[in-house]
């Protein structure tokens, strides 16, 4: 009788490789985003200080 190769492995590969991509687009948008609020936060602090000296 032949014996076909366990599947399983390959099972555990596919989910192991879609959560470490996902972890890792997932940080990387994490980052970019907290990167993003900071320079807004800066532009809208400087269009504040520029509005109270054109006052």
């Amino acid at each position: 009788m032949m014996h076909l190769p366990n599947h399983w492995p390959y099972i555990a590969a596919s989910y192991a490789l879609t959560l470490g991509c996902s972890l890792v687009l997932g940080v990387g948008a994490a980052l970019r985003l907290r990167k993003s609020k900071a320079r807004l936060a800066a532009v809208e602090g400087h269009a504040r200080r520029r509005e109270r000296s054109a006052s």
